[in-house]
């Protein structure tokens, strides 16, 4: 859609204004609200291109507030937050169009880090106080997974040997509700058990269950 100067400038504003909050809460450690505070930058991507490309004659070479949402919510398993920026980019194709990052690639590199966090996650839940080297086995990124999961704060680890002893601290989802695409069942419990395929329990059916949104 197009829009007058006023609209582009405001919406770059408000992408500028997001985008240091989110940038901000990153430096201070706090990545859940580093996502959401760059999730609230995306409606306002195209506007700030658009502006910059007219006005500032700036080519984009990436979307900071995107970036931030790619590079951290794979480790939190934030697939909505993914699902997100994939919204987006479907809707919006000049954002991926008119920056010099391939944000499509990146979005399908960050959807794959998040299933081999998830396999890790459950693999840790299943085997505590398994050593660093060990994962190996299970996800080829998973010394970058486990490193960033200890910056993160969601892991702590015990030097053993020339590797880590690796123990979880916190608990990666909250509850959610979440509804069999197939029969509608409702199931309860937490979202990272709905991110893999799962057989219902009602109708036997091999799905991926929807979670409920929030209202």
């Amino acid at each position: 859609m197009a829009m007058k100067k006023a609209e582009m400038e405001a919406h770059r504003a408000a992408y500028c204004a997001a985008t240091i909050d989110a940038k901000s809460a990153v430096t201070r450690g706090n990545y859940r609200e580093a996502i959401r505070l760059a999730l609230s930058s995306l409606e306002h991507v195209d506007g700030m291109i658009q502006y910059e490309r007219k006005y500032g004659n700036i080519q984009i070479d990436n979307v900071e507030s995107i970036e931030i949402i790619l590079k951290f919510a794979p480790f939190i398993l934030d697939y909505e937050a993914l699902d997100d920026v994939d919204g987006l980019l479907k809707g919006q194709r000049r954002i991926d169009k008119h920056t010099s990052d391939n944000l499509a690639e990146k979005l399908t590199q960050a959807r794959e880090q998040m299933w081999e966090a998830h396999r890790l996650w459950e693999h840790l839940e299943r085997n505590p106080k398994t050593k660093q080297d060990e994962l190996g086995q299970k996800a080829d990124n998973s010394g970058l997974i486990s490193d960033m999961w200890w910056q993160m704060g969601l892991i702590d680890r015990v030097v053993e040997g020339d590797s880590y002893r690796l123990s979880l601290i916190t608990q990666m989802s909250d509850v959610v509700l979440a509804k069999c695409p197939s029969c509608g069942a409702v199931g309860k419990a937490l979202k990272s058990n709905f991110l893999a395929e799962v057989t219902c329990p009602k109708c036997k059916a091999k799905v991926r269950f929807v979670i409920r949104c929030p209202s």
